[in-house]
């Protein structure tokens, strides 16, 4: 892989989505689902049971989303929202189903190959020691990088928008490892966004992050969606974020999806109660205009 010669950066593969496992899914045509009519979406999952070793977290999951989209999914701690996001990144391989993007199972097409398409931001990263912040968000550069291809004007400016954009330009010369949690997120995303992918998938983004810096990136999302067409998926636990900022909402309970469509149409105190314990009010953000969560009292535990 080539050095650039005016920064010294030689990209290094990204260590989520291009590490994952290629091996094709099984033939279609041993599920009773095969044929049906599949989503027109870019991206979804057809029939998805997925978990980890022997504990299974979801079962025959259907999940499409929409093109164009800023998709939130919502749900109480340890409801299979992060896993979905997992199996839709190509990280967790389904035991039954496929996760299908632009119309091919997306195990069977090459992990470069996705990455240039989808870019992931999980809920967990580590940094490798004593590495810039610079040089960690031009890895977001990779999924475009070939053999005989050096570094351009493009990755350049791809890095340097992304910095702009998440407000980590005066970060760049810096240490990763010095940073606060916030800042370090904020560089996360910005790999992310140096990947210039259509599609964005965001595990809990939110994280570490003060409430104004929340709402900074949250905006950003939302630029990104409505400004620039991408489409997000992004995993949120602040119910009130997710539906001033999402145009489409999953909301999920115990592996399954109980609900989805406008936050408007979805989010209902009977929902609320039901899927969170939480008995509340509905009533309209006085700024947006969206569904507000006002809670009556202490939530209901089963």
């Amino acid at each position: 892989m080539t050095t650039n010669p005016q920064t010294g950066r030689t990209p290094v593969a990204l260590t989520n989505l291009a590490d994952a496992p290629s091996d094709a899914v099984a033939d279609a045509s041993a599920d009773p689902r095969a044929d049906r009519v599949p989503p027109a979406d870019r991206l979804h999952a057809e029939g998805i049971t997925v978990g980890y070793d022997d504990r299974v977290i979801s079962t025959d999951l259907d999940v499409s989303i929409p093109d164009g989209s800023f998709t939130v999914i919502v749900g109480p701690n340890a409801c299979g929202k992060s896993t979905l996001l997992r199996a839709l990144s190509r990280l967790l391989k389904p035991s039954r189903g496929q996760v299908v993007l632009d119309g091919r199972s997306i195990s069977s097409i090459p992990a470069k190959e996705v990455a240039r398409r989808l870019g992931l931001l999980p809920q967990t990263s580590i940094a490798p020691e004593g590495i810039t912040v610079a040089d960690l968000v031009a890895r977001g550069r990779y999924p475009h990088q070939k053999l005989l291809r050096q570094w351009s004007r493009e990755d350049e400016a791809a890095v340097v928008g992304a910095l702009a954009a998440t407000g980590t330009t005066e970060l760049s010369g810096r240490l990763v490892d010095e940073l606060s949690g916030g800042q370090r997120q904020r560089v996360w995303v910005a790999m992310v966004l140096a990947q210039e992918t259509p599609i964005l998938l965001l595990d809990e983004p939110t994280t570490f992050l003060d409430i104004a810096h929340q709402i900074e990136l949250l905006e950003l999302c939302a630029d990104l969606n409505r400004d620039r067409g991408h489409t997000l998926v992004a995993v949120l636990h602040d119910l009130n974020h997710a539906c001033r900022y999402a145009t489409h909402l999953i909301a999920m309970k115990d592996g399954a999806v109980v609900a989805e469509g406008a936050p408007a149409d979805v989010v209902t105190a009977g929902l609320v109660e039901d899927v969170f314990g939480l008995p509340c009010r509905i009533i309209a953000d006085p700024v947006t205009g969206t569904p507000l969560v006002v809670p009556e009292g202490r939530p209901r535990r089963a």
